[in-house]
């Protein structure tokens, strides 16, 4: 994505384009493997120094509230980042917690957007499980 198709979506969302917003939603269109708050704040602050850690999950926050960039919630490890635009489902691994994308499967969404009186934003699907790296360590342990 270039300069001006992230300024364009920022602006889009109704928010400001900041030189640390704009060097965050760079960081996440480059870096697809959904990168952790600290590591987004590590990156980002090499880059550009004024860019504080405050500054950085506030603009996390942000993007994930205008829809930009989603939160990807791993079970006792630290949340994750992903900003790519088409709709994907996610698969994480239970051992070392690597989250990786699975292609889109339509869902049937509940007619009018609506559970009950909840409305729906989203839907995405989460598959747990091993990872290709994790589970042939775990087929080579069960046959020793």
């Amino acid at each position: 994505m270039d300069i001006e198709a992230i300024k364009k979506s920022l602006e889009d969302s109704g928010l400001r384009c900041t030189p640390q917003r704009y060097t965050v939603m760079a960081f996440l269109m480059e870096h697809t493997g959904h990168p952790t708050a600290a590591e987004i704040f590590e990156a980002v602050n090499r880059a550009d120094p004024r860019c504080s850690r405050a500054t950085t999950y506030n603009n996390l926050r942000d993007l994930v509230q205008a829809g930009l960039v989603r939160e990807v919630a791993v079970e006792g490890r630290a949340a994750r980042f992903d900003a790519t635009g088409m709709p994907h489902h996610h698969f994480i691994c239970d051992r070392c917690g690597n989250v990786e994308d699975v292609e889109w499967y339509d869902v049937p969404q509940p007619r009018s957007g609506s559970l009950g009186k909840r409305i729906l934003r989203q839907c995405e699907l989460i598959f747990r499980g091993l990872c290709t790296k994790c589970a042939p360590r775990r087929a080579s342990r069960a046959v020793s």
